[in-house]
C-alpha cells in the first residue's frame, strides 16, 4: 500500500540505536525505536500540543532486528509523539496496517490523555465489511489519539530501599488509587490522586497492613459502550500503555507529572514500611477484537502481538479470546515476552515497585498445547535477575482454564478455593470440615508437592471483583442495576447470606449478627496459614449496595466511604488487633506445612484437630459445622516463649459446649477472641486476655469464632 505523502522536514534524523525501545532522552536529542517485524515504512509524528496537528513528520529508515529507529537532535523531555506504520493488509497472515492512523508507542513512559472516538475515528477498518474485504478507513485520527510523552527518568529516591517483607509476615491490602481518597470525606487535599493516597498512609500504618495491592495503574482505555451510558472503566483492566502510569490519577500540573507523582507515592509507602504490589493486565490489550479500535499493537504488528484464528481461507482474520475482553496477547511470541518483560523490569527498576499480581495469569502460560507451567514466559521470569526477586502473584484462571496450584515454584497464587470454602462454611453449609482444614492450614494439597510453602497461598474472602465483606453478609443476590446491564453482569454464585433481610435494615438483631459474621470471616482470613489479603474498606464495613461487579462505578459505589471509619470504629479496632495478633505470634507465620506430629519432642503435635469433645473431628459428617484445633507455639523458637493457641470455628446456629485440652504444667487458658461478645469485649487488648474458669471447657455461641491462648 502506498503511504500518505510526507512533506519534507528540515530536521536531520540520525541513525540512532535499536535499543532501548521507546523514546529515550539523551544528550542532544531523543532516540526513538519501534519494533515491527512486518511493517514496510514507519513515520514518527511530533506534536507541540496534544490535540493539534503534527509539527513535524519524520521517516525512520534504519532497521535492525525488526526495530525501526532514529535519533532526532534537539528534542527534549516533554516532547509529544506518535507513529504511523505502513504495510500490507492480509487476513491470511493477520496483517492490519493502516498508514492513516496515529498509533501510541507501546513503550511510551507517559501519555497525554485518553483516546476519544467520535464517528468511530479510532477504527482502522470498516467493521461491517464482509469477510475478505478489510475496508480501509482513511480518515486521520491524530486529534483524538493520546500522544506519547518523552520522559526524563531523573528522580530523587533518597535512601529508598525495598522493604523485602517475607510472605509469611505480609498482610496485603487491596485498594484502588483513586477510590481510596476520592470521597470528599477523606479530607485529602489531592483527592483521587497518587499524592492524595500519601495523605492516608497513617491510616494504613495504624491498621497494621504492610503491603498495598493497587488495582491497575497502567494507563487504560475506556470502552465506547461505557461512555455512551455515562459510565467509565473504573477498575482499569483495559490496558492501553504498559509503561505509563494512568494520567487521570496525577494532579495534571504538567504533562507527564504522573510519573514523578507515582514515584513519590512509592517512596512514601516504603518509608512507612509498606510494599507496593501492582495489579497488572498483560493478558489482553485495550484494542478488543476485530471490531475494536486500533490504538497501538494492532496497527504496529498485529500477528506479532495477538493470538489469531479464523476459517481455513483466512486463518488469522479474528482474535482468540480466552480473556473475555476481545483478544489475548500471544505469549508464544518473542515480541510479547519482550514487551512484558521490559515493562515489568521498568516498574521494578525505575518505579521501585515490589511485586505484581497478574490478572488472568493462566493466559501467560498458554502455548499451542494449552497451559504450561514451564511456558516460555514463566521461564523468562524465573531466570531474570530483576524479576526473580520480586513478589509474583497469579490470578490462576482465565476464561477457559482454572490452574490454582499449578503455577511455577517461585509464584504465589490467589487461592479461590480458600475463598469459596470459607464463604460456604461461615454462612452455615455443612459437610465442609475436611476442605476447611486444608484451607486453614495453607492448602498443602495445592502447594505442598512442589517446594512451595503455605504462604504461596494468598488467602482472601473478598476482593475488588465481587461483594464487599459487608455485602457478603447483607445480600442473598447481586444488585447491579447501576451498571445498566439488566442485572445480568457479575457472578450469580456468591455463597452469601443476608442474615435475614436483604440490604440495609433497622433490625438490631440482624445488624448484630452481621457484625459477628464479618468478624468470623476476618478471623478465618487473618489466623489461617497463608498470606492474607484484605479488601480495602472491609475493616469498616464498606458497601457497594449489593453491586458485585462495580467495575464501571467511579462514584460513591466504588469509592472508600471515609465516614464509615468513625461509624464502625469498633470493627476497625477488631481488625487492627487481629492483624497485630497474627504478626505477634510466630506460629501463625510458620512457613512449613503443619503435619500433625510432635516436631520438637515436647509431647504435643504441631497441630491437633478436635471436634467438640477432644475426639477427632467428624470430617465426613455432612451435618458437621464445628471445627477446633490446637497449635503448638513451642514448635518455633520465638520471644513469646511456650504457648498454645486453640481455635473454635462454630458455624452451627446452635451453641456448642467445647472440651479443652489441658493447658500444660504451669500454664492457663485465656480468652483472646470471641466474636459473639459485644464490640469492645470481642477481642481482648494485648496483655488483657481473660482467664477461663473453669479451664476444661468453653461455651461457643452459635455462629461464632473463638481464639484461646495457653501460657
Amino acid at each position: 500500500m502506498a503511504a500518505t505523502p510526507v512533506p519534507p522536514s528540515p530536521r536531520n534524523v540520525l541513525p540512532g540505536r535499536w535499543y532501548p525501545l521507546g523514546a529515550t532522552p539523551e544528550p542532544g536529542g531523543v532516540n526513538f525505536a519501534l519494533y515491527s517485524r512486518h511493517a514496510t515504512r514507519v513515520f514518527l509524528h511530533l506534536f507541540d500540543e496534544a490535540g493539534g496537528s503534527p509539527s513535524d513528520i519524520l521517516e525512520l529508515t534504519e532497521r535492525d532486528r525488526y526495530v525501526w529507529h532514529g535519533f532526532v537532535p534537539g528534542l527534549k523531555p516533554g516532547q509529544l509523539y506518535g507513529f504511523k506504520v505502513d504495510g500490507a493488509i492480509d487476513s491470511v497472515r493477520g496483517l492490519r496496517f493502516n498508514p492513516h492512523k496515529l498509533l501510541l508507542d507501546p513503550y511510551a513512559r507517559a501519555i497525554s490523555g485518553k483516546p476519544t472516538n467520535p464517528g468511530n475515528l479510532l477504527l482502522a477498518y470498516d467493521p461491517a465489511s464482509p469477510l475478505g474485504d478489510l475496508s480501509l478507513d482513511t480518515r486521520d485520527n491524530s486529534a483524538v489519539m493520546p500522544k506519547g510523552i518523552v520522559v526524563d527518568p531523573a528522580f530523587d529516591w533518597g535512601n529508598d530501599t525495598p522493604p523485602m517483607i517475607p510472605f509469611e509476615q505480609l498482610v496485603i491490602y487491596e485498594t484502588h488509587v483513586k477510590g481510596f481518597t476520592a470521597d470528599p470525606a477523606s479530607g485529602a487535599k489531592q483527592r483521587g490522586t497518587y499524592l492524595g493516597f500519601i495523605e492516608k498512609i497513617p491510616y494504613l500504618k495504624e491498621l497494621g497492613v504492610n503491603a498495598v495491592e493497587l488495582l491497575p495503574v497502567h494507563a487504560f482505555h475506556v470502552e465506547d459502550f461505557l461512555g455512551e451510558r455515562g459510565l467509565t472503566n473504573y477498575w482499569g483492566y483495559n490496558t492501553l500503555a504498559f509503561f505509563a502510569p494512568e494520567p487521570s490519577y496525577g494532579t495534571g500540573r504538567a504533562p507527564g507529572c504522573e510519573v514523578t507523582e507515582f514515584k513519590t507515592l512509592v517512596r512514601a509507602l516504603h518509608q512507612a514500611g509498606i510494599e507496593v504490589i501492582l495489579d497488572v493486565v498483560y493478558n489482553h490489550s485495550a484494542e478488543g477484537n476485530e471490531h475494536g479500535p486500533t490504538l497501538s499493537l494492532r496497527g504496529i504488528d498485529n500477528p506479532s502481538y495477538y493470538t489469531l484464528t479464523g476459517p481455513e481461507a483466512e486463518p488469522n482474520r479474528y482474535y482468540v479470546n480466552t480473556t473475555g475482553c476481545g483478544n489475548s496477547l500471544n505469549f508464544a511470541s518473542p515480541a510479547v515476552i519482550k514487551l512484558v518483560m521490559d515493562s515489568l523490569r521498568y516498574w521494578v527498576e525505575e518505579m521501585h515497585v515490589d511485586g505484581f499480581r497478574f490478572d488472568l495469569a493462566s493466559v501467560l502460560g498458554r502455548e499451542e498445547s494449552g497451559f504450561q507451567r514451564t511456558g516460555a514466559f514463566f521461564d523468562a521470569v524465573g531466570q531474570d535477575p530483576v524479576l526473580s526477586r520480586v513478589k509474583l502473584i497469579a490470578e490462576p484462571w482465565d476464561l477457559g482454564t482454572y490452574q490454582v496450584g499449578n503455577f511455577p515454584v517461585d509464584w504465589s497464587e490467589w487461592n479461590g478455593r480458600f475463598r469459596d470454602t470459607l464463604r460456604k462454611f461461615t454462612k452455615g453449609d455443612g459437610g465442609l470440615l475436611g476442605e476447611l482444614g486444608r484451607r486453614l492450614t495453607g492448602s498443602s494439597d495445592l502447594y505442598g508437592d512442589d517446594g512451595r510453602s503455605a504462604f504461596n497461598s494468598v488467602n482472601f474472602i473478598t476482593c475488588h471483583d465481587g461483594f464487599t465483606l459487608n455485602d457478603l453478609v447483607s445480600y442473598n443476590g447481586k444488585h447491579n442495576e447501576a451498571n445498566q446491564e439488566g442485572n445480568r453482569d457479575g457472578s450469580d454464585d456468591n455463597s452469601s447470606w443476608n442474615c435475614g433481610a436483604e440490604g440495609p435494615t433497622n433490625d438490631a438483631e440482624i445488624e448484630r449478627l452481621r457484625g459477628q459474621m464479618i468478624r468470623n470471616h476476618l478471623c478465618a482470613l487473618l489466623f489461617a496459614m497463608g498470606t492474607p489479603m484484605l479488601l480495602g474498606g472491609d475493616e469498616v464495613r464498606r458497601t457497594q449496595h449489593g453491586n458485585n461487579n462495580a467495575y464501571c462505578q467511579d462514584n460513591a459505589i466504588g469509592w472508600f466511604d471515609w465516614s464509615l471509619v468513625q461509624r464502625h470504629a469498633d470493627l476497625f479496632t477488631f481488625t487492627r488487633r487481629a492483624i497485630a495478633f497474627t504478626r505477634r505470634y510466630t506460629v501463625l507465620q510458620r512457613r512449613k506445612f503443619l503435619i500433625g506430629q510432635d516436631m520438637n519432642c515436647d509431647g504435643v503435635a504441631d497441630i491437633t484437630w478436635y471436634g467438640t469433645d477432644l475426639n477427632p473431628p467428624r470430617w465426613d459428617d455432612p451435618q458437621a459445622r464445628t471445627l477446633c484445633y490446637r497449635l503448638d507455639g513451642g514448635e518455633i523458637a520465638s520471644a513469646e516463649g511456650r504457648y498454645y493457641l486453640f481455635l473454635i470455628l462454630n458455624a452451627d446456629p446452635a451453641t456448642q459446649w467445647v472440651k479443652l485440652p489441658p493447658a500444660g504444667p504451669g500454664m492457663h487458658w485465656y480468652r483472646v477472641v470471641d466474636t459473639s461478645l459485644p464490640p469492645g469485649e470481642d477481642f481482648a487488648e494485648e496483655g488483657k486476655a481473660v482467664p477461663l474458669s473453669p479451664e476444661d471447657s468453653y461455651i461457643a455461641n452459635g455462629r461464632s469464632t473463638v481464639m484461646l491462648i495457653a501460657r
